[in-house]
């Protein structure tokens, strides 16, 4: 399946919502893209058009996203573009939303320091099938071998 993926630099619009669906957390936020350019006239960058687009993330992407990332935050959004037409009240009304498959701080405006996700408790893994070998005792059957092979003499 095609689809079309982009890489959208920009700040963060509005405070993230996160949700514990049914099938796992889920985050959504703004983010505002405006374009900039050099006017040779004045010698200086301006401002161009600005382009919201709304953010989705999923799952543990969502978590992070919704414990990391505030109003004005410098961010770089990867996933997949989703564009939506609908009317609404008679109104028709077009989206364009990004599917996020990563969402970083934007490193060249500021600093960020990175802390890795906890991982799950071992009680939360499932249990082996299987009890573990106890390797420091030798199994009974090895010991019934043993007992029946005959020692060299010499």
């Amino acid at each position: 399946m095609n689809e079309t993926i982009v890489c959208a630099v920009g700040n963060v619009a509005t405070q993230p919502v996160y949700r514990e669906l049914a099938t796992g957390p889920s985050a959504r936020f703004r983010l505002a893209v405006t374009s900039r350019y050099l006017d040779r006239g004045k010698n200086e960058w301006t401002d161009g058009h600005t382009n919201f687009f709304t953010v989705w993330a999923n799952r543990q992407l969502a978590t992070n996203a919704a414990g990391s990332l505030n109003v004005g935050d410098p961010v770089v959004v990867q996933g997949r573009l989703k564009v939506r037409s609908d009317v609404r009240e008679g109104q028709s009304w077009t989206s364009a939303d990004i599917d996020a498959t990563a969402i970083g701080h934007d490193l060249a405006r500021g600093t960020s320091a990175f802390r890795r996700s906890p991982r799950p408790e071992a009680g939360a893994a499932a249990a082996p099938t299987q009890p573990e070998p106890d390797w420091e005792t030798p199994p009974a059957e090895a010991d019934a071998q043993q007992a029946q092979e005959p020692v060299a003499v010499t």
